[in-house]
């Protein structure tokens, strides 16, 4: 399944980066609560999202991600496109979706994707025909979602360094094996001008402050309580206020509660974000200085001038957090972004340079499809 905010470029554009995020987390939160304890794969792009699911959880799924759709438009007057396309359907095409599982922490791995597949099925869903077979229409008159664990509830985060770049970059090289070393040589390249991943995590624990703000945790509120009553919009806005000033005494001090000691919660948070992934592309989080996203952007336009990839990257000055808390003290993920719009304005970036090259996405996967069935003849 595959969802993305229309025209979400023109909503950050706006200053409306903070709801963008929220309503492309709200996807997974809505899919993972259908699915209890199973583990779905998926992935957040920002403005969006993939989450692979059985057929046995189509139906759940599609009424949940038209409620989604629903309180997109409703509440934050964001227009989210939902579709589904078959694995059959991609496989057919050429491409592969494989799937490997890199545990982050104790309480959160995350899937990586390759093959191009993911990317085929995107770009299948964001096609303008009409109609589109591969969109999901709304059937049932009331869908429903259950956003249950979704949290909205920490303040802008100021990042381990100066600033935070948000990159996304794709290799194009003619071979897998040569795409593969070009992400390995990508890699190793920012570990040379950046240091190793503790240097250039955006996320310290100890800089995490959760918020009281009326304004930032509407956000949640809006999601959180849907349609109902304006009371019952006040009783929650109070209650997560009053979570929140509680959490913060609670860290401040380092209660300890039922065994758990709430003054290491930052860190187990930081430890749970998703600050670099990869979904036929690599996508990243980076602290650092202007020096050396100076040195990064200089090494990403030699690599683009040689024809081994495409890059987009976007720069702030602090971090974005929506959060997927299911326990405490357990299964959790964090999602994190540039803010200002950061992945969405980096994916933004790369098409244009891919256009530059005279390529689209759908170019680009037609000829990833013939060199794969050269390669194999």
């Amino acid at each position: 399944m595959i969802t993305d905010i229309v025209a979400s470029t023109q909503a950050i554009e706006a200053g409306r980066y903070k709801a963008v995020n929220l309503v492309g987390a709200c996807s997974i939160a809505a899919i993972l609560n259908i699915a209890g304890k199973q583990e779905l794969p998926f992935v957040f792009g920002g403005d969006g999202a993939a989450i692979l699911i059985p057929p046995v959880l189509l139906s759940a799924a599609k009424d949940a991600l038209l409620a989604t759709q629903q309180v997109a438009q409703s509440e934050f007057d964001l227009v989210l496109r939902v579709g589904v396309v078959p694995v059959s359907t991609v496989l057919q095409a050429g491409f592969e979706i494989n799937i490997a599982k890199l545990k982050i922490s104790d309480f959160y791995s995350q899937p990586v994707f390759i093959g191009g597949g993911l990317t085929y099925a995107t770009e299948l869903v964001k096609d303008r025909r009409v109609p589109n077979p591969y969109h999901v229409e709304r059937q049932n008159s009331r869908p429903q979602a259950d956003f249950s664990g979704l949290e909205c509830r920490w303040q802008d985060i100021q990042p381990r360094h100066k600033e935070v770049v948000s990159l996304h970059v794709l290799a194009i090289a003619s071979t897998p094996a040569q795409n593969n070393q070009t992400y390995r040589d990508v890699l190793e390249k920012i570990q040379e001008i950046y240091g190793s991943s503790e240097d250039f995590h955006p996320i310290v624990g100890h800089r995490l402050q959760l918020s009281l703000s009326r304004k930032q945790l509407g956000l949640e509120t809006k999601i959180r309580t849907g349609s109902k009553k304006h009371i019952n919009r006040v009783l929650y806005l109070c209650k997560i206020r009053l979570e929140n000033l509680l959490g913060s005494l609670f860290i401040r001090f380092r209660v300890v509660i039922d065994g758990f000691n709430w003054g290491l919660y930052p860190k187990i948070v930081a430890a749970a974000t998703d600050y670099q992934k990869f979904d036929d592309a690599l996508r990243m989080l980076i602290s650092g200085s202007l020096a050396q996203s100076h040195a990064l952007t200089a090494y990403f336009d030699q690599r683009y001038g040689s024809g081994d990839l495409v890059y987009g990257h976007h720069i702030s000055d602090r971090v974005l957090m929506t959060c997927l808390v299911f326990e405490r003290n357990g299964r959790q993920v964090h999602f994190i972004d540039g803010a200002g719009g950061g992945f969405t304005l980096a994916a933004e970036a790369l098409k244009q340079r891919l256009h530059r090259k005279a390529l689209n996405w759908k170019a680009l996967l037609r000829m990833m499809r013939l060199k794969k069935r050269v390669d194999q003849a």
